[in-house]
């Protein structure tokens, strides 16, 4: 291939990611049974962070806040638990460096399941309800962890 026919592939690459990240949140609010895909982008939050990769960073914060506007989530939040995860568990599972998908299956396992608590503990001070604990937040978290595999 040649350089144009590279440099044309890799601007519709962005295209299409800038467009995903602006509008899948927005379907999510319209349509409840598509996964979250907070432990996903989550997950690669915390490899931009690790390898200082700044542009898997900002893919992942926009997207991450534009969820949370969108589905009316408490803002920063999902942040929150993810530097909460790889400042207390992510060095523990560095352990498992030779098994990079079992790495990535428990961060996503636990950056979803830190998230949950701490929106669960959202709700009880608050008063509120947020989520609804049921078969598709099952659903969502299963997603999440096949995605894992394209990566």
């Amino acid at each position: 291939m040649s350089s144009k026919a590279n440099t044309y592939h890799y601007f519709l690459f962005r295209i299409a990611l800038l467009l995903f990240i602006a509008s899948y949140p927005m379907l999510i609010s319209i349509y409840v049974f598509f996964p979250l895909l907070i432990g996903f982008m989550g997950y690669i939050l915390v490899l931009g962070i690790d390898t200082m990769r700044w542009h898997y960073i900002i893919v992942a914060l926009i997207y991450l806040v534009n969820l949370e506007v969108n589905l009316s989530l408490p803002l920063f939040l999902t942040i929150v638990s993810i530097i909460l995860f790889y400042l207390t568990v992510y060095p523990h599972l560095q352990i498992l460096k030779g098994c990079k998908v079992c790495v990535s299956v428990l961060s996503i396992i636990f950056i979803d399941l830190i998230y949950f608590i701490l929106l669960l503990g959202y709700d009880l001070v608050t008063n509120s309800s947020s989520i609804v604990i049921d078969w598709l937040l099952l659903y969502s978290l299963t997603v999440d962890i096949l995605l894992v595999f394209l990566l």
